[in-house]
């Protein structure tokens, strides 16, 4: 896999195509505390009840990122609803701000009788993702235009983003078979008790139906630290019945509790 730079240049020389450059050269520069490794662990509700756990990890991998995000239910509702969701992605890390840009996309995701197997392949310099459905054989081809990432590559990608309320951002993905441009919200500044004690958070809500353990009738609400870490802290977001809420209970590296919290 060559790797690209905004000096133009991959590692033997090549020439990124100026259209490209231009478009990832152009990003805005996200904050610069992000942290890898790093591992978020969550516990999951329903409208209060606890449903599971869930963990977002990122690591180093060579000249890459990977991504890997988990969901499982717990024994009281895997008895009638087993949940059990794998998504992993990875990126170049040399390409564009942190976190890089889409090279691959796996959702694996099994909820209740409703189960999910597709992968995508990102080419960004040749303007095409190949698409497979594992369960259907489904195969496409699907234009995209540089930047374009998955779902968990654009989030770590905004939360860095020097958010302002009011300000909204936009952000191109692909998970499935058509590229979507969509606007993260900035809705908010809020004080929130938390596993790290009483913070300051700034709340953004990402445009659009989300897909797995947060699938549901509405857009997710996150709650991240208002600081240069952004952790996030706390995701919501209604279903069909209630709503599901991820509260961080723990991770690697994670600050100290605030002192009296």
């Amino acid at each position: 896999m060559e790797a690209w730079s905004c000096t133009g240049r991959g590692k033997r020389g090549m020439v990124l195509p100026a259209m490209i450059l231009a478009l990832l050269c152009a990003l805005p520069a996200p904050l610069r505390a992000e942290r890898v490794p790093e591992k978020l662990v969550y516990s999951l509700s329903w409208t209060g009840i606890p449903v599971g756990t869930a963990t977002q990890e990122i690591v180093e991998a060579g000249e890459t990122r990977r991504i890997t995000s988990t969901a499982r239910s717990n024994d009281w509702l895997s008895a009638f609803f087993p949940v059990e969701d794998l998504i992993e992605s990875t990126l170049d890390k040399s390409l564009a701000p942190f976190p890089g840009l889409t090279r691959y996309y796996r959702m694996q995701t099994r909820e209740g009788r409703h189960r999910r197997d597709r992968e995508i392949t990102f080419e960004q310099e040749k303007g095409t993702a190949r698409y497979h459905d594992r369960r259907s054989g489904d195969r496409r081809d699907i234009p995209i235009t540089a930047p374009t990432y998955d779902v968990y590559g654009s989030f770590y990608y905004v939360r860095y983003l020097p958010l302002e309320v009011g300000k909204p951002a936009t952000v191109t993905i692909l998970d499935g078979t058509e590229p979507r441009s969509i606007e993260v919200r900035v809705l908010r500044k809020e004080k929130l008790a938390t596993v790290l004690g009483e913070v300051d958070t700034v709340v953004i809500r990402p445009m659009v139906k989300q897909e797995g353990v947060f699938e549901g009738k509405g857009t997710v609400t996150i709650w991240l630290t208002d600081d240069a870490r952004r952790i996030p802290v706390k995701a919501q977001t209604k279903v069909i019945v209630g709503s599901v809420t991820a509260t961080l209970t723990g991770g690697d590296p994670l600050p100290a509790p605030a002192a009296g919290k």
